[in-house]
């Protein structure tokens, strides 16, 4: 079991250039491990809105106050310039999102957190691939948590990275303590599911699987965001810092999200992130193709030319009508997800998050955001024209429009 984190650690330690790395069951569990070691309880945590809400989750249960940051509503990156002062002056910590991949401005990020003396965390669960300022996303934090369910698609898994190696055996205690002992049927079942997956989509009868799944009650979301269940959250709260209080918000798509992972699960784990170069390559090449369409890049948000460009696990194009054009693409078997809409500050409430100081860019990019797989570019492009859906600009934002 050692040796098998080993080989993924040592993988993922060449990636970052040498940065201190720690295998964790999920990204989830990595940021609670990150937020409880460099957050005191009580402190508040400058976040990005547009985000899953499970992450809203994690640093409830670390025992911190969610604080909604101002976005370019461009890209959904977070925007430092529109942060006032007086905010940041009551922060404990800054937490990244890169959304979809595309990198959050590290560097500006890097510098108010070293003239506040406040921790930088990373969360990097869609950048496995990405840069900036030169450096690969998570080489800017005290700590930053990468997720092997995304590009690599193992379904589980993930890294909670150092920037001082010296803290490795803390948190790899801190880890050990809160992990739960792996359980055979789970385990089973994890190394089943790709193979039930496959059948279904080769019998076209995901969709019926869906179905059945919801008509058992086994489904947890019916919409893009989860029941908050207000009156259960504020009962937990005061429990907090503590995962078991949040267990059943933490754990929404991934139950094993604090399992001890078995033999099995590592050795397809370690299999997968062995091809990730190819993944990355093929997702490099289907963002530029779809950043370079009329539903793309158009602002310069990305870069433009002279920026290379990033691997995205989804590339969020901007489209006028969202709900139309995801009717569209289901029609032609192509599922849109990682939608997060509406904003955390909208769907959560001030009972559990202090609301971002100027919310309209980021309701404007959650509700026009069609996050669509690079790997699928063609097809989605070809789908979108041809149900003559048109682009949506941020400039609708001088309008009002949302």
């Amino acid at each position: 079991m050692v040796s098998a984190y080993a080989e993924l650690e040592e993988r993922m330690r060449e990636r970052l250039g040498g940065r201190e790395c720690l295998y964790v069951p999920s990204c989830r569990f990595g940021l609670y491990l990150a937020l409880r070691h460099w957050c005191r309880p009580g402190g508040r945590v400058l976040m990005s809105p547009v985000n899953d809400d499970v992450i809203l989750f994690v640093v409830l249960a670390a025992g911190l106050r969610p604080v909604q940051a101002p976005l370019d509503p461009r890209d959904g990156s977070v925007d430092p310039a529109a942060v006032p002062e007086s905010l940041w002056h009551g922060l404990s910590a800054v937490l990244t999102t890169n959304l979809y991949g595309n990198p959050d401005p590290a560097p500006a990020l890097r510098g108010h957190c070293d003239r506040l003396g406040i921790p930088l965390i990373e969360d990097a669960a869609h950048a496995i691939g990405s840069t900036v300022g030169g450096r690969p996303v998570g080489t800017y934090g005290e700590a930053s948590v990468f997720s092997l369910s995304k590009h690599t698609g193992a379904k589980t898994g993930g890294f909670l990275a150092l920037a001082d190696p010296a803290l490795r055996t803390e948190l790899a205690a801190a880890r050990d303590r809160l992990l739960h002992p792996t359980r055979t049927t789970a385990e089973l079942a994890h190394l089943a599911r790709p193979y039930a997956e496959a059948t279904l989509r080769g019998l076209r009868l995901a969709g019926a699987a869906r179905a059945a799944v919801r008509r058992l009650g086994l489904d947890e979301r019916e919409e893009i965001r989860m029941p908050l269940r207000a009156d259960e959250l504020a009962r937990a709260l005061p429990a907090a810092p503590a995962l078991d209080p949040f267990h059943s918000w933490v754990r929404v798509d991934m139950h094993d999200y604090r399992l001890r992972p078995g033999a099995g699960r590592l050795r397809r784990t370690t299999r997968k992130f062995a091809r990730l170069d190819g993944v990355l390559d093929a997702h490099r090449a289907g963002t530029e193709r779809l950043l370079a369409s009329e539903y793309g890049d158009a602002s310069g948000a990305y870069g433009g030319a002279d920026r290379e460009v990033q691997p995205l696990f989804r590339v969020p194009l901007l489209v006028g009508d969202r709900d139309a054009a995801t009717a569209a693409l289901a029609r032609h078997r192509i599922t849109t997800g990682y939608l997060y809409d509406p904003p955390l500050d909208s769907y959560a409430g001030e009972a559990f998050t202090d609301p971002s100081p100027e919310p309209r860019p980021a309701a404007w990019f959650a509700r026009h955001a069609l996050p669509v797989d690079p790997r699928r570019a063609d097809e989605a492009l070809a789908v979108l024209r041809g149900a003559g859906i048109r682009p949506a600009q941020p400039s609708q934002l001088l309008g009002g429009a949302r």
